[in-house]
Formats: C-alpha cells, structure tokens, sequence
C-alpha cells in the first residue's frame, strides 16, 4: 500500500497516511479538525531494480555505461575466440 502525505491548508500539519489507492481521500486534519487536509505530490520512496528494469534509471556519471545484461567484452566479439 502507498503512502501519502498530506498538508492542512489551516494550521499547516502535514499528516503521512497508508492507504489503498482505492481508499477515499482524507479531509479532516487529525491536528486541528478542520476539513481542510489537501493531498501533496511526492517522489516515490522506492526504486525498481532487477531483471527487466534498466540499470541506468538510477546511475550517473562512469557507472552509467553498466547496462543490464550487457558483458565484459566488446560488442560483436567473444572473449574466448581464438585467432
């Protein structure tokens, strides 16, 4: 279940509630009682990682050329060809 934050347009409480996504949203400020609780826009607080995901969504710089999946070994050649 998500979390979300909201703020009191009243006395300016901000309030962290886990609900559903189906869950009504909340209007009464559970520091003042005022129905004026407005929902606040947040980053999510986790990250996706493993198969499927690319790994350079969350990387910068020199790591960023580790892509998922990709080897050690240069494009179109194979490490334990012979010549």
């Amino acid at each position: 279940m998500p979390i979300y934050e909201y703020q009191c347009q009243s006395c300016h409480h901000e309030h962290e509630a886990l609900q559903k996504m189906s869950d009504p949203v909340l209007v009464d400020c559970p520091e003042c009682g005022a129905a004026a609780l407005v929902k606040k826009i947040s980053a999510a607080g986790f990250r996706l990682k493993g198969g499927g995901w690319y790994e350079t969504d969350f990387k910068s710089g020199s790591k960023k050329k580790n892509l998922a999946g990709e080897s050690a070994s240069p494009a179109g050649g194979s490490s334990d060809a012979k010549s």
